[in-house]
């Protein structure tokens, strides 16, 4: 075989060809699987093109593994899927399409391998393997895909119009594979992608959504966003990001442009996680500055508020984009509200109420957020940057002490508002709640250690100066 597979792999192969020829129906692995292990990368995702019945062939491939795997498949469409170990297997018939002008779902009916690769998206993805007795191994490459992925080229097989056209997706998909491979975008395919930008409105916004995270995720993010921000998809698609971008100057005070920022926060961000939630609160960190942008006399340009403004539109951007609304979404809203705390620490003598504070507020996402943090600062002046990451350090020093001193992490109050009320014979009121606060405000001020002993002794105190008695005495 004409590509590195390991050994697993080549029994999965073998066991594909064996039903294949069985079966008397040509067989060839095809697209993402081929392309991959061309450039020695991973994937466990094999895609299956025959002459013939896939749904059959599944079947067939299916009956020679044990236990056997659950069939999945489409009778309209023609495909099957099987899922072995770790490695997902997809089976369709050769096939060729054809599209209306409003919809991406084309008309398919039976065609040649030639016509499967020719609708295929780009030249990488038009590449087949043969399963044949007479062709196992043999590469087919009818679009010189094998040296594009040589060059790092993406392009389309046919025309980048009829490509774009048929299928608008495959503008964001180009972009995507030119981040997550590193490779460029051929001028006539770039230009395809321009002209048809606007096709991009019939896609549904979940196929949408998911390029964009498989853009968030790449090694560099910054890749994807500033080519579709080039070609101006990006202000069709998330236009929130687009009015981050600029610098605007008076009286000779200017402001970084940031949209730029944005991107190298994400990109500083991208070797220290690979969680996609905590990438997407990098991306929107900054989000509510376009809408607290003033200019202020003597000072300059200032952003007062703009992690709040930005939290408050993180549900509005989940919800447009059909992310999840729920832990996800308020996780990135929660590291959106509290990005500049950790910084703003940084630039004052630290006191352990403000370091105990931010232990309470962060809770679990201490972490995250201290990542976060240390990917934002951004300048380039490098002495200044190495000044902050060195007083960054001193922050996440105190932030240890306090905590193993006062076990703020995830705090629960250590007198609850139960015991209030049981305490004095109240029911839920504002009493309960004001005594509960004055309690949290003691611990976290430092007034009192984070005791149930000494939060008791407290509790009787404020209870008494709002002439509130024991039940019991």
């Amino acid at each position: 075989m004409d590509i590195r597979c390991s050994q697993e792999e080549k029994f999965l192969i073998n066991k594909i060809a064996n039903a294949a020829q069985e079966a008397g129906t040509p067989a060839y692995l095809v697209g993402g699987f081929v392309r991959d292990r061309l450039i020695d990368r991973s994937c466990a995702d094999l895609d299956v093109v025959c002459l013939g019945d896939g749904i059959d062939l599944a079947h067939r491939v299916a009956e020679r593994f044990k236990p056997v795997p659950t069939v999945s498949f489409f009778k309209t469409f023609g495909t099957a899927h099987i899922r072995v170990r770790e490695y997902d297997i997809e089976f369709v018939g050769a096939r060729k399409e054809s599209y209306r002008q409003e919809s991406r779902n084309p008309e398919v009916e039976p065609g040649t391998l030639t016509e499967d690769m020719e609708r295929r998206d780009f030249t990488i993805n038009a590449m087949s393997i043969g399963l044949n007795s007479d062709d196992f191994g043999k590469l087919y490459d009818p679009f010189n895909g094998a040296q594009d992925l040589h060059d790092g080229i993406i392009r389309t097989p046919l025309s980048p119009d009829k490509a774009f056209t048929d299928d608008p997706l495959r503008m964001l998909r180009a972009i995507r594979f030119a981040a997550q491979l590193g490779f460029t975008i051929e001028p006539v395919t770039w230009q395809g992608i321009v002209d048809n930008r606007e096709r991009i409105r019939i896609i549904s916004q979940e196929r949408i959504t998911e390029e964009l995270n498989k853009m968030i995720l790449a090694l560099k993010p910054s890749v994807g966003f500033e080519l579709m921000n080039r070609c101006g998809l990006l202000r069709i698609i998330f236009p929130q990001m687009v009015d981050l971008a600029g610098a605007e100057y008076r009286d000779g005070l200017g402001h970084k442009d940031n949209f730029t920022h944005t991107l190298q926060v994400m990109d500083q961000i991208a070797p220290n996680t690979g969680d996609l939630w905590l990438r997407w609160a990098a991306l929107l960190h900054d989000i509510g500055k376009p809408a607290t942008k003033r200019f202020e006399e003597g000072t300059g340009w200032t952003f007062h508020g703009h992690e709040v403004v930005g939290g408050r539109m993180v549900p509005k951007i989940f919800a447009k984009l059909k992310l999840p609304q729920d832990a996800k979404m308020r996780f990135v809203k929660k590291l959106v509200e509290l990005h500049l705390r950790p910084i703003s620490l940084t630039k004052e003598n630290i006191t352990d109420s403000a370091i105990r504070r931010l232990l309470f507020d962060a809770g679990e996402e201490l972490e995250a957020l201290m990542m976060l943090c240390e990917a934002d600062i951004t300048s380039k002046n490098r002495q200044k940057v190495k000044r902050y990451l060195a007083n960054f350090e001193l922050v996440r020093q105190r932030l240890k002490e306090v905590e193993e001193k006062d076990q703020l992490r995830n705090w629960q109050p250590p007198v609850s508002g139960e015991m209030i009320m049981e305490t004095f014979g109240l029911k839920p009121s504002p009493q309960v709640g004001a005594i509960k606060t004055a309690i949290r405000e003691a611990i976290l001020d430092g007034v009192i250690p984070n005791t149930r002993e000494d939060a008791w002794t407290y509790m009787l105190a404020r209870a008494a100066e709002l002439g509130l008695t024991p039940v019991s005495a």
